[in-house]
């Protein structure tokens, strides 16, 4: 190790440096009672700087607001060595650590603004590519579901860019008489039980959709919550145990079984297992 920093300094002080860095001033900064927000690429902000976090954030409970960028496989032509799919899972694993997925530019700014008076150390993951923006008049309140479209017959629970997605299923679903209910939730932790729970028991069968794996994400805490408490068909629209790759993010969430189709398919399947 010390003759390759000898020789390559330059790459050895760019290969995680700065990001471990980040993690510890932003955590010393919090000590003088300032709210430091980080930014960076969403797989450098968790899966680099784990121990980081872990360690002098979440561990010490530093009020400090780890906001990543470029998540997910809507990163597009980066691949699959920048589209981190599995930092939900490892964020809310944290004790103590509040995960927010907003769904498009308005609510990624309500979070932003909200997170400010949020004590506490919080993950907030969101996107790059140009998306539909459809929230700028709807409350942002942290832990609390967002009900987009009220329905009987199937829950959608979505988060992220999928939000969108799901948005437009519905209206794919509406078409051959399946009623379906739309349900953003922005928060994956703290978990509205309450939204997730009344739901369900109105609906009797749900779907949930990420841009994330299918183990450890969004999918994962609601069947917790059903199992737990209702139990009740459920399908999980996800990546199935894989890595991305390049791509446009349209040719991606279709390629990965995300897309809009794959949401109606889902809520198809789930509501003949009532």
């Amino acid at each position: 190790m010390d003759a390759f920093i000898k020789e390559f300094p330059e790459r050895f002080t760019q290969v995680g440096i700065a990001e471990a860095n980040m993690m510890g001033i932003a955590a010393g900064m919090t000590i003088g009672g300032a709210i430091p927000f980080t930014g960076t690429f969403a797989n450098f902000s968790t899966g680099r700087v784990y121990d980081q976090i872990r360690q002098s954030i979440a561990y010490s409970g530093k009020n400090v607001k780890i906001c990543a960028s470029h998540a997910g496989l809507t990163l597009g032509e980066d691949g699959a060595t920048h589209q981190i799919l599995e930092d939900i899972g490892m964020m809310k694993m944290l004790p103590g650590m509040t995960v927010i997925v907003p769904c498009d530019y308005h609510q990624t700014k309500a979070a932003t603004l909200a997170l400010g008076g949020h004590e506490g150390p919080a993950y907030l993951r969101f996107g790059r590519p140009s998306w539909p923006m459809f929230t700028a008049d709807r409350p942002f309140v942290i832990g609390k579901a967002d009900k987009m479209i009220e329905g009987k017959d199937v829950t959608i629970f979505a988060t992220g860019h999928l939000v969108w997605e799901a948005i437009e299923a519905e209206a794919i679903l509406a078409e051959k008489g399946i009623s379906a209910e739309v349900i953003n939730i922005h928060t994956i932790k703290p978990l509205d039980v309450e939204a997730i729970l009344a739901s369900v028991q109105k609906t009797g069968c749900a779907v949930t959709c990420e841009e994330h794996q299918i183990n450890g994400g969004l999918g994962d805490s609601v069947a917790q919550v059903l199992s737990r408490f209702h139990p009740a068909p459920l399908e999980m629209v996800a990546v199935n145990d894989s890595f991305g790759e390049s791509g446009t993010p349209t040719q991606l969430l279709k390629k990965y079984g995300l897309s809009k189709e794959d949401i109606v398919k889902a809520g198809e399947k789930a509501l003949k297992r009532k």
